[in-house]
């Protein structure tokens, strides 16, 4: 895989899948770490590919104030792909999961997860390719049970289960940070994440055909079914928040081979609430929130889901304010977009909205409580919210931390003149 970090931490010290290489991870919470040494196991394990902005910006070569501007452009102008390759690069073997080095996290976690395997499927009506990144809880070295939520893949398994047809697919581990960004940007269902991925690589991306899919190189990748008749219980598992997120029937994947690269293959560890989850999860939803506000406040700059909010339940949103409305109307914008979204603080372009402390000063400068917050009662939240009802219910509250317009002088930052 390409890694966008020439300070890697390689950790050489004996470590074992089970708690270990995850408790030394979170010592290292925005760097590329590889730990070279894990107990019982050939292949190192890599995490903190993308777990800055920073490295996600030159992923897909840009600055992190475009990044929201990128995906748009290349959401709205996916490239086909037409380069395909084979697997000669690989070894292809019998499934066999206990050769790889899958990390168990936590103690009260239902089993060792993948948590950076992204899943290639095509929808049997349509027969439109899909990729996204769920969680997967090992059954045993042949078999898996994977969290579906109602997205693109659980449309194409419901499709299948009408059709009394297990759902084929692959499981690619360790490739290319644009890549992996590509799979979780949203689209329309009938658009191919590979095809915008290829946007981020100027219509170089190469392809595998593996069966009907077709799926990057990455340093693993596994096929098998996703049964459309077997489920089993998944979890505990830690999601966004930092909680343990709860148990539920979930769909069994039957694997039967997989494919190593020859060449220092890694397995790619995220872990659970760490900022390459939350960055994967929550940047990719900041186009959308763009967009809305942009529909209401053509003059909005930016649009930032906060990593102290979990890059899901905090906004920070950015406008050229015109009018004194402007600051409402685009908190209502955002929390439309995202249903998620819990908090919105909209402030001036005088403020850097990737800067947590210069969006607390415009939160203590420029807001008059009784004026500038909105609070919103009962309306659908996260379900990843603690504080929500067990529906997801919860109160959301917008504040408009943008100077007024009838005082503006006022509100002059004198260390921004000459």
């Amino acid at each position: 895989m390409k890694i966008n970090d020439e300070n890697i931490i390689e950790i050489t010290e004996e470590l074992s899948s089970e708690y270990e290489v995850s408790r030394v991870l979170r010592n290292y919470p925005k760097d590329t770490v590889i730990i070279n040494n894990v107990k019982g196991f050939d292949m190192p394990v890599i995490s903190g590919i993308c777990n800055t902005r920073a490295k996600i910006a030159e992923s897909i070569n840009c600055e992190v104030s475009e990044i929201t501007e990128k995906i748009i452009e290349a959401s709205d102008n996916p490239i086909k792909v037409d380069k395909f390759t084979d697997f000669s690069e690989y070894d292809t073997l019998e499934i066999d999961l206990d050769k790889i080095p899958i990390l168990t996290h936590y103690k009260r976690d239902g089993g060792k997860y993948i948590t950076a395997g992204v899943v290639f499927a095509r929808d049997p009506v349509s027969g439109i390719q899909n990729a996204s990144i769920h969680r997967m809880m090992v059954l045993d070295n042949k078999r898996l049970v994977i969290r579906i939520v109602p997205r693109n893949l659980y449309t194409y398994f419901q499709n299948a289960q009408k059709e009394g047809k297990d759902l084929e697919i692959a499981i690619a581990i360790g490739m290319d940070p644009a890549i992996l960004l590509a799979s979780t940007t949203s689209i329309p269902i009938d658009y191919n994440e590979m095809d915008v991925a290829n946007a981020f690589k100027d219509g170089e991306l190469t392809l595998i055909k593996c069966g009907d899919l077709e799926v990057p190189q990455a340093d693993i990748i596994l096929e098998g079914k996703i049964s459309v008749t077997e489920t089993v219980r998944e979890g505990p598992f830690v999601d966004l928040t930092d909680t343990y997120d709860i148990i539920r029937d979930q769909p069994v994947i039957n694997l039967e081979k997989m494919h190593i690269k020859k060449d220092n293959p890694c397995y790619h560890a995220i872990i659970p609430a760490g900022f390459e989850h939350k960055l994967l999860q929550g940047l990719p939803q900041e186009p959308r929130i763009f967009k809305s506000v942009k529909n209401a406040v053509p003059t909005v700059e930016n649009v930032v889901l906060t990593e102290g909010g979990c890059c899901w339940l905090h906004a920070a949103v950015s406008i050229n304010k015109q009018t004194e409305g402007d600051g409402k109307n685009a908190i209502m914008a955002a929390l439309s977009a995202h249903p998620s979204l819990k908090h919105c603080v909209v402030v001036d372009t005088d403020v850097n909205v990737f800067d947590a402390e210069d969006v607390e000063y415009a939160i203590a400068t420029r807001v008059k409580g009784d004026r500038d917050i909105m609070i919103v009662p009962n309306v659908r939240g996260s379900s990843l919210d603690p504080v929500a009802e067990s529906d997801g219910t919860t109160t959301k509250i917008g504040v408009d931390a943008t100077k007024s317009l009838k005082t503006i002088e006022k509100f002059e930052r004198v260390s921004f003149g000459e």
